[in-house]
């Protein structure tokens, strides 16, 4: 047995809603990043490849606990996610682990199993992640949204990773941001506007001083930028079609690392 779950790409926007209330974020859809689980020998339950890293062997094993599912055999784990990158290496690795041992299960249980598990989650498990505002530390959908507008990403990842915290809740409270996501119909431009409005607000608190992403942004005519909230992950916004062809190196002398591109949205 077999499967492959998407990672992400850091957040179009993240934040409290409210400033006591919930962290909610829009995650931003990546198919170039990917976690494979392949189930192999029968024998005792193991993790194995290069994706072992991204769960430890007590969260494994307090998902397949919630989910009433008797593990048997090696699952070789295999990635090219950064930890701590903001790609969502821990909660793609849960998920692929329980479909590669239970591959009917469904997505709200899937939700609610990595909550227990890890106790802050990406929405991977579900078929359009992008089209949600997501609770990450309750494991919950908060809205359902339309579907984003496509577009281009370049990105890479600055300095060391970050590991989410599940009891971190120090993030800005984007409740205006939120407010003008649901306004207007989303465009393109709108999209890179609000990405690059959190991300800001997130870098201003959060840090770090030294992030070149606001100025790669301006200097190579990005419609805007976005970030991981947690994490390394940083990305350039382009309409489809308008990457500059010079971008991947502009974007290795500022200093980051694993450049991709990709696009996201779309029906």
């Amino acid at each position: 047995m077999a499967t492959t779950v998407l990672g992400h790409f850091g957040e179009w926007i993240q934040g409290r809603l409210g400033s006591q209330g919930p962290i909610g974020l829009v995650t931003v859809a990546c198919p170039v990043l990917r976690m494979q689980a392949v189930l192999s020998t029968p024998g005792p339950f193991d993790l194995t490849g290069t994706g072992a890293a991204a769960v430890t062997m007590d969260r494994a094993l307090r998902l397949v606990k919630s989910l009433e599912i008797v593990p048997d055999g090696t699952i070789c784990l295999s990635t090219s996610m950064p930890l701590g990158g903001g790609a969502g290496a821990s909660t793609a690795a849960l998920v692929a682990l329980a479909k590669c041992l239970a591959p009917d299960t469904p997505p709200d249980a899937l939700a609610r199993a990595c909550h227990l598990a890890e106790g802050a989650s990406d929405p991977l498990m579900w078929p359009a992640p992008d089209q949600l505002l997501w609770a990450p530390r309750a494991g919950r959908i908060l809205a359902t949204l339309p579907a984003l507008p496509l577009v281009e990403v370049v990105g890479g990842f600055f300095g060391s990773g970050m590991l989410t915290d599940a009891n971190d809740v120090d993030f800005p409270d984007i409740t205006p941001l939120w407010a003008d996501w649901q306004a207007a119909p989303m465009t393109p431009a709108r999209l890179a506007v609000l990405a690059q409005a959190s991300a800001s607000a997130t870098t201003d608190l959060r840090g770090p001083v030294t992030d070149p992403i606001a100025g790669l942004a301006q200097d190579n005519r990005a419609l805007g930028y976005l970030r991981a909230h947690t994490g390394s992950a940083r990305g350039l916004i382009y309409p489809v079609g308008g990457v500059p062809p010079h971008i991947r190196d502009a974007m290795t002398e500022a200093g980051l690392t694993g450049i991709i591109q990709f696009a996201t949205g779309g029906p």
